[in-house]
């Protein structure tokens, strides 16, 4: 099992962005370590057979076809009904 330091929870603690008393520092190395005593368990798990699970909701992308639906405007009539309008497109002022 590997020994965890306070050292290394303080270390932790900053890449974490966490501020911690000692009292909380005294007392996380040992719930550190029997954190990863438990995921060493899991690790001697045989998962030979198992497919891995890359999602749990079983939904699917749902595709349609891509059709062009006719409205009974033309694009010149589009273009205008628009306040400002060069050969195949809206002129609108710019944002930044």
């Amino acid at each position: 099992m590997t020994k965890i330091s306070s050292d290394d929870v303080q270390h932790l603690a900053q890449l974490s962005s966490l501020q911690l008393s000692d009292d909380e520092i005294d007392s996380l190395p040992t719930d550190i370590s029997n954190i990863l005593g438990y995921v060493e368990q899991l690790s001697e798990l045989n998962t030979d057979g198992v497919e891995p699970t890359y999602q749990v909701t079983d939904l699917e992308n749902v595709w349609r076809d891509d059709v062009i639906i006719d409205y009974g405007i033309s694009r010149e009539q589009l273009l205008d009904l628009a306040p400002d309008a060069t050969s195949d497109s809206v002129k609108v002022p710019k944002v930044l």
